[in-house]
């Protein structure tokens, strides 16, 4: 008996830009169409597990900062960090808008030599075509808006060059609000949450139709993007605090705002949010991401789940390895007695449904 057609996956978070921005040699754009022994995530693994598209994240990584010795600690990337240590260095916005640039233009440069087998899509339509076509579909988007000046002339610039998904804060206070640290165990209840600038950029991005991400944010922040948002509330890659006391995921209450909403979480791969006791493991069973998406259908719904693999930007479960096994994960929500339609919900179609919504166009 053949085996199923492939599920497609669109998935709501990823770092691969970063990757190659850092790590990808003197030709990253070569590392990701030919496929690397490192990282989570480029075509040939796209390509076997069903990776069909996602939210690629342009990230800043904090500076290096003094360690207690005066020697010089290693800057934090987009992964997560168990403990209280203070929140990483603020970065400045030229370096931000430099490191920017230098995502978007890379991510540019893909879609031009990858002859059609990646795509930057800036609707929801074109997000459906490329998964007709068996096209990459990839959606720009910023974690962390300090490359945004105060007026956002950028923010306009960025979106005519196809920025549709934007979360105002990583992991650290900028001139918006205030990140989450990494801690296990937390509440997500860690400080104050958006500034005056911050607000005004939750309505610029709602007259833009620009998705908010509510993943990083602060429970205070959160409220705040919930008290003035327009649109559904989204966090692209976080899980559930009550089964991973992270303060990085979300409450029963966060969880009730945004399915209020029509909104959805992308449940997140990363071990320290999936585990109870909030280490980087990377023998943490799969099965713990589909004990967390089981518990966000129960509060969410069966439309208001996705993924959010969090590839490139954390450790995941071994058994997923990379974005070559994610089929993996599709056949043990088959054994777990998930039916075909809900399995393509979770994979795509909620994805496809949230932005066509946020963005005002339908596929």
């Amino acid at each position: 008996m053949p085996s199923p057609k492939p599920i497609p996956i669109f998935d709501g978070h990823n770092d691969v830009l970063l990757r190659l921005n850092r790590h990808g040699g003197a030709d990253p754009v070569a590392a990701f169409l030919h496929g690397a022994d490192k990282g989570h995530l480029d075509l040939p693994k796209a390509l076997k597990g069903g990776f069909a598209g996602g939210l690629f994240a342009m990230f800043v990584p904090s500076p290096k900062r003094k360690d207690s010795a005066g020697g010089e600690a290693t800057p934090q990337v987009s992964g997560s960090v168990i403990g209280s240590d203070p929140a990483p260095p603020a970065v400045e916005i030229a370096e931000a808008q430099r490191v920017t640039f230098a995502m978007a233009a890379l991510l540019f440069r893909i879609e031009q030599e990858s002859q059609g087998r990646l795509r930057v899509c800036r609707n929801a339509r074109d997000i459906d075509d490329c998964l007709v076509e068996g096209a990459v579909a990839a959606v720009l988007h910023i974690e962390g808006a300090e490359c945004i000046d105060v007026n956002f002339e950028l923010l306009d610039v960025l979106y005519q060059a196809g920025l549709r998904s934007l979360g105002p804060v990583w992991s650290r206070p900028n001139v918006f609000g205030h990140g989450v640290p990494f801690r296990s165990p937390s509440s997500p209840d860690t400080g104050p949450g958006l500034t005056d600038l911050g607000k005004a950029l939750i309505g610029a991005c709602n007259a833009l139709r620009i998705l908010i991400d509510l993943s990083h944010l602060n429970e205070r922040g959160f409220w705040d993007v919930a008290a003035l948002s327009k649109a559904p509330l989204v966090a692209s890659h976080s899980n559930a605090h009550a089964i991973s006391p992270h303060s990085r995921n979300l409450t029963d209450r966060q969880l009730a705002a945004i399915r209020e909403t029509g909104g959805l979480v992308g449940v997140n791969f990363a071990t320290a949010f999936l585990r109870p006791d909030g280490r980087h493991d990377k023998d943490t069973p799969a099965d713990l991401i589909l004990q967390h998406a089981e518990y966000l259908l129960e509060h969410l719904g069966e439309d208001g789940v996705g993924l959010g693999s969090d590839f490139d930007g954390a450790v995941i479960p071994a058994e997923l390895g990379d974005a070559g096994g994610l089929q993996i994960l599709v056949e043990a929500m088959r054994k777990r007695g998930f039916g075909e339609p809900l399995i393509e919900k979770l994979c795509f179609r909620n994805w496809l449904r949230v932005l066509a919504r946020t963005w005002g166009n339908s596929v």
